[in-house]
């Protein structure tokens, strides 16, 4: 495999969005070439500009969707193979991409990162901590067993792969990981997981209380449409 596409879906990330987009840019030249591709989530501030002088493939949403709407774009404009996608923080670094690609070599289509005790460096705050555990407790009850943390940013798949899975995706917000891991199983994808480094940004612009009650609402409507079969169609 050469290079792929790495996709960074990003909201008002003026500060951070030209180390992610050269870091991504560095790694794909070293492995071939590739795309860089980001997509602007509605962004006040010149994070679309700042990307575009740096080179990389640039998708502006007029207003604020959401990170679900963004990956979503994002993954199906990717014209490379493999697609991963990551954070604007680089939570964890797009060196950890290895890792998964070894995964697609040994014949997983859909690759997601996961945080263990041992690969976390630095810590979310227990709140934070309280409440993911709470929602992939959730998750392997409702929707789908076997991945104990749906909600890491670092996720890789074959294009064709993604095409299936992103073509369905519903959830435009911080749910949709979990539909993505709900589709890929009921498509009958190759699923695989591989614990990767990760570190806590502190300037996340996650909102705990808030996003977990949209993403409960998530769950909700991801396990209704599970049984009315949407996904199998």
């Amino acid at each position: 495999m050469r290079g792929g596409t790495i996709v960074i879906p990003a909201w008002n990330e003026a500060a951070r969005i030209e180390p992610a987009v050269r870091a991504a840019t560095a790694w794909l030249e070293r492995h071939g070439g590739g795309q860089t591709l980001v997509v602007d989530d509605g962004s006040s501030d010149d994070t679309a500009t700042r990307a575009e002088r740096l080179g990389a493939t640039v998708i502006r949403f007029p207003q604020n969707r959401g990170k679900g709407a963004a990956v979503r774009a994002g993954m199906l404009a990717a014209t490379g193979d493999p697609v991963l996608f990551c954070d604007a923080d680089l939570s964890t670094p797009i060196e950890a991409w290895d890792l998964l690609r070894a995964r697609h070599d040994a014949g997983a289509d859909v690759v997601f990162g996961v945080r263990t005790r041992d690969s976390v460096t630095v810590r979310q705050a227990l709140p934070r901590i309280w409440l993911g555990r709470a929602g992939n407790w959730l998750v392997r009850a409702l929707l789908s067993r076997g991945v104990h943390d749906t909600q890491c940013g670092f996720k890789s798949f074959r294009r064709a792969a993604a095409r299936a899975v992103f073509e369905r995706v519903t959830i435009e917000r911080f749910g949709f990981d979990m539909e993505v891991l709900v589709i890929a199983r009921r498509r009958g994808l190759p699923v695989d997981t591989v614990p990767v480094p990760w570190a806590n940004d502190p300037r996340s612009t996650v909102r705990p209380i808030r996003d977990a009650c949209r993403t409960l609402g998530d769950v909700r409507r991801i396990w209704w449409n599970k049984v009315r079969g949407r996904y199998d169609r």
